[in-house]
C-alpha cells in the first residue's frame, strides 16, 4: 500500500507528458495558447454545445479519420494534383496537419466571427491554388466540385472513424446531424450545395467514384504518409498502427488504385481490436486534468 502514490504519480507524469505530445503534434507550438482562445473568447458560435459536430470532432477518433481523410481524398487526381504541385506535405507534414486541426477548432468550437476569419483565409489559399494535372486537365482549389470531394471524403472518414472508435455512439438522427452540421463549413468553404444527411453523403460518394483512380502522386503520398513520416524512433511502432487502423477504415475498391492491401479477416479481428486499444490510449492521454 505504501507504493501506491508514487506509482500513481508517476502514471500522472506519463499520461500528461504523451497528452502534451500528443497535443504539440497536432496543434503545433501555439496550440495551448489558440486553445485558450478558441475556446475562452466570448460570443456566439456556430455550433451549440450538444451538436453532434463538437462531440465528433474533439474525439481522439479523428487521429485515425484524419489520416483515412487523407487517403480517400487522394484518389481524386484533380484535388491531388493540387496537393502534390502546392502543398508542402513532405517538407512539412506536420505543419500541414497542425494548420488543418487549427481550422476544424475554430470552425468548431470558436466564436462566429473568428470561424467566419478562418474561412476566409482558407478560400484566399483556395483562390491561389490552381494548376494542369499530369493528365493535361485545368484544375483550380475553388472549384466548386473538388471542394465537394475533399469535404466528404473528409466528413465520411471522421463519421466512421467515431461510430467506429470514438467515444460514443450516434443513432441514425446523430449521424444526419452531424453531416448537417459538417454542410454549414462547406456552405462557407464554396460548397453550394453540401449533403444534409448520411443517406446523401453515401450517395454523393458514389456520384464521384467513376472520377476516382490512383495516379502515381496519390500511390506516393500513401507511401509517404503511411511508411516513412518523420516521427522520433518511439513514436513509429505506434503510428504503424494508426496507419494499418486508417487502411482497414477504407472500403476495398479505394484500396486497390492505392496499392494498399485488404485483409478481411485480420482487419475484423486483429487490427480492429488494436486500433480500438490504441484509440483509447490516446483518448487518456489527451484527457488528463488540468492539474495533472
Amino acid at each position: 500500500m505504501a507504493l501506491a502514490p508514487p506509482l500513481s504519480r508517476e502514471l500522472t507524469a506519463i499520461r500528461t507528458a504523451l497528452g502534451r505530445g500528443l497535443f504539440g503534434l497536432v496543434a503545433g507550438p501555439d496550440g495551448p495558447a489558440n486553445r485558450a482562445r478558441i475556446h475562452g473568447a466570448p460570443g456566439e458560435r456556430w455550433f451549440a454545445e450538444d451538436r453532434p459536430i463538437r462531440q465528433v470532432h474533439g474525439d481522439a477518433s479523428m487521429f485515425v479519420g484524419g489520416l483515412r481523410a487523407l487517403l480517400f481524398q487522394s484518389l481524386h487526381p484533380l484535388a491531388m494534383a493540387g496537393v502534390a504541385e502546392h502543398s508542402d506535405y513532405r517538407g512539412d507534414p506536420w505543419g500541414r496537419l497542425q494548420r488543418t486541426s487549427t481550422f476544424l477548432a475554430i470552425t468548431t468550437y470558436g466564436p462566429a466571427l473568428e470561424a467566419a476569419r478562418a474561412v476566409d483565409k482558407v478560400r484566399g489559399i483556395h483562390n491561389r491554388v490552381r494548376g494542369v494535372a499530369p493528365d493535361g486537365r485545368a484544375y483550380a482549389a475553388s472549384d466548386p466540385h473538388l471542394l465537394e470531394w475533399v469535404h466528404i471524403a473528409e466528413v465520411d472518414s471522421f463519421l466512421l472513424a467515431y461510430q467506429r472508435y470514438g467515444s460514443g455512439h450516434l443513432d441514425q438522427q446523430g449521424r444526419d446531424d452531424y453531416v448537417a452540421d459538417t454542410a454549414v463549413v462547406a456552405e462557407a468553404l464554396g460548397v453550394p450545395a453540401p449533403p444534409r444527411t448520411e443517406r446523401e453523403l453515401r450517395e454523393r460518394i458514389s456520384a464521384y467514384r467513376p472520377e476516382l483512380r490512383g495516379t502515381a502522386a496519390a500511390r506516393d503520398a500513401a507511401r509517404f504518409l503511411l511508411l516513412t513520416p518523420p516521427l522520433p524512433v518511439l513514436a513509429r511502432a505506434p503510428y504503424a498502427l494508426v496507419s494499418a487502423t486508417a487502411v482497414s477504415m477504407l472500403p476495398a475498391w479505394a484500396r486497390l488504385p492505392l496499392r494498399l492491401p485488404y485483409l478481411p479477416l485480420t482487419e475484423a479481428t486483429g487490427i480492429r481490436l488494436a486500433g480500438g486499444t490504441l484509440v483509447g490510449g490516446i483518448r487518456w492521454a489527451m484527457t488528463a486534468g488540468p492539474d495533472e
